[in-house]
């Protein structure tokens, strides 16, 4: 079975007190996230990492304070978050190779990471039978995207203790949802073994 871990929105803006949009906590989740991603390069298992790259006047931004603009330093992914031999797949139309690429970095724009342009090439290049999915945030990011790779018919597994919430109640929702459209949830340990 060829798994694909997708790590979401894993950037400094978001997972720092100093950050633009700091999600309360989430800094706390940094080391999972970064287990995650080294498990999955030791064995081969290919990481989606989704990025925000947004422009300084993002439409986004009249709906979320500005984050994560292209080029600055809280756009960066947290330097744990990164792994060896890894390509940028920005959102426009462009060609891009994946060959023996262990992080692939899809930029997008909006929350739903299903609507970064080249993201359905990725996938189908990947050509997963399942998904593990964590990162920031529950609600937000990491629902679009567990609702999204839901719609491909693979299973996806949501990883509890390497994600982040704005509001409690919200991520329960959220879960919620992911259970009762067939996901599951695991833990870190359970997926990586110990």
């Amino acid at each position: 079975m060829r798994t694909v871990f997708f790590d979401i929105d894993s950037q400094l803006d978001f997972l720092f007190p100093a950050g633009a949009l700091y999600v309360p906590g989430a800094e706390r989740i940094v080391p999972a996230i970064a287990r995650l991603n080294r498990f999955a390069a030791a064995h081969g298992i290919p990481v989606v990492s989704t990025a925000d790259a947004h422009a300084e006047s993002d439409p986004e931004f009249a709906a979320w304070p500005p984050h994560c603009v292209a080029g600055t330093a809280g756009q960066h992914k947290a330097a744990a978050t990164l792994l060896e031999r890894r390509v940028v797949v920005p959102n426009r139309e462009c060609d891009f190779a994946l060959d023996g690429a262990r992080q692939i970095v899809v930029e997008k724009q909006t929350v739903d990471v299903f609507q970064a342009r080249n993201l359905g090439r990725v996938i189908e290049s990947l050509r997963a039978d399942g998904y593990v999915v964590y990162g920031v945030v529950t609600e937000i990011c990491v629902l679009y995207a567990a609702r999204g790779l839901l719609r491909t018919g693979k299973p996806v597994t949501v990883v509890t203790d390497a994600i982040e919430t704005l509001h409690a109640a919200d991520s329960r929702r959220a879960l919620a949802e992911v259970r009762e459209n067939g996901g599951a949830l695991a833990t870190a340990g359970e997926i990586c073994g110990g």
